[in-house]
């Protein structure tokens, strides 16, 4: 994205120069779906697409947001005295949730800002563009007023703000991935003990594609709190027996064994899901370590095998994008991405067979699905940083 527009944006906006601008990137995750919320294993990374802000001070306690990809909703004017959660407030409820947060835990914020917004990450595509806001917000309130706050108490402020503010009741995966993020790095995040380690993802000559199905979410929130319930009630199923806090405990071979419990076709489903996809994730860590690529891109195609008939979150155009991109030369492997029902999917694909991979899996969904996917490629990139406005402006 070009940044000066960014500040050229910010100046017609708010008629003043911006003092400093901000980027935060969104995320994949590469494996380990839905198991964030079932005391499961992650694998996220943080990607060059998501969030850049310009921020300016202001001498009074007012703060004025704008998003210049919902222009419509024009400047969000709210006072650093009344926080409260509104509705009408729209977008603009995700940075005043941080906000709201860090006042509340005794920060001491004096003065006001402009805030000018702009995004590169699809609209309701699943690569957490409200966690690329949250810790965007986090991190510029951190550097502003010098608040030295932990980056990962700033992660935890960005789940609460969903669960408790939003009223969302997501896993910390989302904000994790975005506010840890390193370049070049993805993240093994134990949700459980809430351990983590940088895993390095060498690639060799294939590069991470961002395919969107261009469906917005719309079924995602709904399903997403269902498929949660359903995990629990499996789990508390299996607590009748078993000495366990989450499903992410339990070995393949224990869920087998103890799976009678649980007696409800639906329910083993969603909870085989959360079990077999927490140890794909683990697996998958050794394999990239060790270079096999090749069995590493068969863990990710079982990962959406299971999110389709075990979990049931893909739908038509999920689906029609994953098995058209099984089909093509080059392709290790493909599954869905976040919540599902829409949004992305990705695939790690050879760079020599880019081109013919794009055409071919693009035509087989338009010839399908009767409108066009688009295409993204994703680096893996560090978390929420500022950007120096004299190497922009050079």
């Amino acid at each position: 994205m070009d940044t000066d527009k960014i500040l050229q944006g910010y100046e017609s906006t708010f008629k003043k120069t911006a003092d400093k601008l901000f980027f935060s990137p969104g995320r994949i995750n590469l494996i380990g779906e839905h198991t964030d919320y079932n005391g499961g294993n992650v694998f996220p990374c943080a990607i060059s697409l998501g969030t850049y802000a310009a921020f300016g001070k202001r001498e009074d306690r007012t703060i004025e947001l704008y998003s210049e990809n919902l222009p419509d909703t024009g400047i969000i004017s709210v006072s650093l005295d009344n926080l409260e959660y509104k509705k009408e407030d729209d977008w603009a409820n995700y940075p005043k949730g941080m906000i709201y947060l860090i006042a509340k835990a005794g920060y001491k914020l004096d003065y006001g800002f402009n805030l000018y917004i702009q995004g590169n990450l699809p609209d309701g595509a699943g690569l957490s563009s409200s966690a690329s806001i949250e810790l965007l917000m986090g991190n510029i309130l951190n550097d502003v007023y010098q608040l030295g706050i932990d980056q990962l108490d700033l992660v935890k402020m960005g789940q609460q703000n969903e669960n408790n503010y939003i009223g969302v009741n997501s896993g910390i995966m989302d904000e994790f991935a975005v506010g840890m993020g390193k370049k070049d790095q993805a993240i093994l995040l134990d949700t459980n003990t809430m351990e983590y380690h940088y895993a390095p993802v060498e690639l060799g000559n294939h590069v991470i594609v961002i395919m969107n199905t261009n469906k917005h979410r719309a079924l995602a929130d709904s399903k997403y709190n269902e498929r949660r319930s359903q995990c629990e009630q499996a789990l508390a199923l299996l607590q009748t027996k078993l000495d366990i806090k989450s499903l992410g405990e339990l070995s393949i071979d224990e869920f087998d064994r103890n799976s009678y419990l649980i007696n409800d076709d639906i329910l083993i489903r969603r909870a085989r899901h959360a079990v077999f996809e927490n140890q794909r994730t683990l697996k998958a860590i050794k394999y990239l370590k060790n270079n096999d690529l090749i069995a590493f891109g068969k863990l990710v195609n079982a990962s959406h095998i299971s999110l389709h008939y075990d979990y049931e979150v893909t739908g038509v155009e999920l689906d029609t994008l994953v098995e058209a991109a099984w089909k093509q030369a080059g392709v290790l492997g493909a599954r869905m991405v976040g919540a599902g029902f829409g949004g992305c999917a990705i695939a790690f694909v050879n760079k020599d067979n880019l081109d013919d991979f794009q055409t071919n899996v693009g035509k087989i969904y338009k010839n399908k699905i009767g409108y066009d996917c688009d295409f993204y490629i994703a680096e893996i990139s560090d978390g929420p940083r500022e950007i120096k406005i004299s190497e922009v402006e050079k």
